[in-house]
């Protein structure tokens, strides 16, 4: 009899056997990758959103719009009698509160119209640390901006008449900028004391007009050093245009 060529049963179980290792290990590999790539790629977008929001932070000071608006607030004057209409340098700033109008917007960047921006520092998720949260409201001209000034009052740092600004909100539209924070503050370049000497950093604008400056300070609840960290921002403020002249734009 002739002999027929074949394997035997032996044979095809180990090759069997053999392919199932190696698919196993080609299974691992590729979880392993998978997972690398996902960890990778949500450290770089964490990067991203940290540095997008510290560039967004400069991009809305830079735009800084020196509004004249008028202030008749719904509280009295220090004598008793209603306010009446009286511009003031739209600016509010506050260690955990920021209100101004700027032409950056975070939906249409430079090209849109401009915006009244809300910054207000919150209570994190589950009460860990805080965020940082910015709310747009479209800028119409000084009457829509004048509306968030209630009147004015004794300052409390330097005892002068200041306009007294209602509270910034969060809301369901708020946009956070920064979260998983220790703490967030702001603080405001200011001139000297007198004449000649070097401005000063205040943790309250309590005077007429716009300071040179804005400061954010910021850090993480959980510091990582493989990530990148929220560091303070601090950004020029440059005066384009002249406060008592309408734009057109």
């Amino acid at each position: 009899m002739r002999k027929t060529a074949g394997v035997t049963l032996i044979e095809v179980l180990i090759a069997i056997t053999l392919l199932s290792l190696l698919s196993v290990a080609m299974l691992f590999a590729m979880r392993i990758g998978l997972t690398t790539f996902s960890k990778t790629n949500a450290k770089l977008m964490e990067n991203r959103r940290v540095a997008g929001a510290q560039r967004i932070l400069l991009e809305e000071i830079d735009g800084i719009v020196p509004v004249m608006a008028p202030c008749t607030g719904t509280s009295p004057n220090l004598d008793g009698q209603q306010p009446s209409a009286r511009f003031i340098g739209f600016f509010q700033g506050e260690p955990e509160a920021m209100r101004l109008v700027s032409t950056f917007s975070l939906q249409q960047g430079w090209r849109g119209a401009p915006q009244i921006l809300e910054f207000a520092v919150i209570p994190g998720e589950g009460g860990r640390g805080v965020r940082l949260v910015v709310n747009e409201v479209p800028y119409t001209g000084p009457p829509s901006a004048g509306r968030y000034c209630l009147g004015f009052g004794l300052d409390a740092v330097n005892g002068a008449i200041a306009p007294q600004f209602a509270p910034v909100l969060a809301g369901p539209q708020s946009f956070v900028l920064a979260d998983r924070l220790a703490f967030c503050r702001f603080s405001y370049l200011a001139p000297g004391p007198q004449p000649g000497l070097p401005a000063v950093w205040a943790a309250r604008w309590s005077t007429p007009g716009w300071p040179r400056g804005v400061r954010v300070e910021m850090a993480p609840l959980e510091p990582d050093q493989t990530r990148l960290q929220p560091i303070a921002v601090t950004a020029p403020v440059r005066l384009l245009r002249s406060p008592g002249v309408p734009y057109a734009d």
